[in-house]
C-alpha cells in the first residue's frame, strides 16, 4: 500500500491474486436454487472465475495493489 489507501475489506474477502498476477473470484449462481439449473450450466459454473482484464485495474486498486 504505497499510497496510504486502506484495502476495501469487502473486495479483499472476494478476490485472490494468483502468482501470475491474475485475480480469481468465486463464481456466482452456484449457491442455491440449483434444481432448476441444467447439469451443463452447473458444470460450467464449477470452473474458476477470473476478473476480466478490463476490470483488473479497479480490483487491484481496491486491494491496495496499485
Amino acid at each position: 500500500m504505497a499510497n496510504g489507501m486502506k484495502t476495501h475489506r469487502g473486495a479483499a474477502k472476494r478476490f485472490k491474486l494468483t502468482k501470475s498476477g491474475r485475480i480469481k473470484h468465486r463464481r456466482s449462481f452456484r449457491a442455491h436454487i440449483l434444481t432448476k439449473k441444467s447439469s451443463k450450466r452447473k458444470r460450467q459454473l464449477r470452473a474458476n472465475g477470473y476478473v476480466h482484464p478490463t476490470n483488473e485495474h479497479q480490483v487491484k486498486r481496491q486491494l491496495g495493489l496499485e
